[in-house]
């Protein structure tokens, strides 16, 4: 027998299955058609010579608008309860000073036993 349908306002019961695994994402790229939107959600870490997608998410653009409203609201809430999240500002965009391209690592402290 199925369920009936949730009454609108009430929360819809979330299963996540054993094998659906957390991915980190520190970069997102978006793209659309008329029908829907494409957000590949990636990890660029130190050293990475490029981004690997570790989720991707196609949405409607109803969806998308509802998704940036739930997002919004909850980022409200989060700062109220945890204060404001600064972004750096001024300089090179956001974007250049989030995902700058990788320069290798830093160079090691000279070895202040050589002369």
């Amino acid at each position: 027998m199925a369920l009936p349908p949730p009454k609108p306002g009430t929360p819809i019961p979330l299963e996540i299955p054993p094998h659906v695994q957390p991915a980190y994402a520190n970069l997102a790229r978006i793209s659309h058609a008329p029908a829907e939107f494409v957000l590949d959600f990636a990890r660029f870490l130190p050293g990475d010579v490029k981004a690997i997608v570790t989720a991707r998410v196609v949405m409607s653009p109803v969806a998308l608008k509802l998704f940036l409203q739930a997002v919004t609201e909850n980022l409200a809430r989060f700062e109220s309860t945890f204060g404001t999240i600064n972004l750096p500002s001024g300089g090179p965009s956001l974007a250049d000073h989030l995902f700058r391209p990788f320069h290798g690592p830093p160079e090691p402290p000279p070895d202040k036993d050589k002369k």
